[in-house]
């Protein structure tokens, strides 16, 4: 799994995310996956380079419920951040 891991990391690094996504979907769906934070992790990675900030919230969120420490935290945070922020004029109408 690591091996895999690495590579999925690689295509991000590389702004493949296609291939990426690609990758963990079938990752994912395995029963052993809904414990590694770290694949969701991944996954909120991708799904943010992307563009759809909905389906990496959730994929982060999915991180932080199997591990409170995971990375996914910190990138909750700053996306929310990012949305906040974006989207403080639509709080004033």
């Amino acid at each position: 799994m690591t091996e895999q891991k690495e590579k999925i990391r690689a295509l991000l690094d590389r702004n493949q995310t296609d291939e990426a996504i690609r990758l963990l979907n079938p990752l994912i769906e395995k029963a052993s996956a809904r414990s590694d934070d770290e694949l969701y992790y991944l996954y909120g990675n991708a799904w943010r380079k992307k563009g759809n900030w909905q389906k990496a919230l959730e994929s982060y969120l999915e991180a932080i419920s199997l591990n409170p420490q995971s990375p996914a935290k910190e990138a909750h945070r700053m996306l929310m951040d990012i949305l906040e922020f974006y989207n403080k004029d639509m709080y004033n109408q």
